[in-house]
């Protein structure tokens, strides 16, 4: 697992180099921006139950043949499942966030669930509707501009639906 720092400096000395200044630049940036990003990762973490609950409530509304008897997702431990997986998720995306790398999310959390959906008959483009879901409702959480460190967002934002974006297409 990188974070942004560590994964600047893993890549300058690959290539036996200093720091350029856009590098150093760019991690200014982030950490000019520190308190913009621990405001999305506590307004997530602490919305993470209703995000989850929501985007499920949602992608059952919309795809109840995945649910209904002979669903993928019909006993209700594969609806646990489902919640549960969803909640992993979001839970790693705030860990991206929060690192400004999307690696822990790779290794920990992406790499090879597509595969485990498959061979559980769970339909993945079911999955990253659910993820998409997910992603509406955090953009719209941790954009409000209430309670929080004022300042230009669009980056961070940019960034966050990046990483629900990464998960969604890992999934389908």
């Amino acid at each position: 697992m990188l974070d942004a720092f560590s994964r600047v400096v893993e890549q300058a000395d690959k290539k036996g180099a200093y720091l350029s200044g856009d590098e150093i630049n760019a991690l200014q940036g982030m950490v000019a921006d520190s308190n913009k990003r621990l405001d999305v990762v506590n307004r997530l973490t602490s919305n993470a139950s209703s995000i989850v609950a929501n985007a499920y409530r949602a992608l059952v509304a919309e795809r109840p043949q995945v649910f209904n008897p002979g669903g993928a997702c019909f006993h209700h431990r594969n609806q646990a499942a489902c919640i549960r997986d969803l909640g992993f998720i979001l839970r790693y995306v705030t860990y991206s966030v929060l690192a400004g790398d999307s690696s822990v999310m790779d290794d920990r959390c992406l790499n090879g669930l597509r595969e485990t959906y498959q061979a559980l008959g769970t339909p993945g483009d079911a999955v990253a509707s659910g993820i998409q879901k997910m992603k509406e409702a955090a953009l719209k959480i941790a954009n409000d501009p209430n309670g929080i460190t004022r300042g230009d967002c669009s980056q961070l934002m940019s960034e966050v639906a990046s990483y629900f974006d990464r998960a969604a297409s890992a999934v389908a």
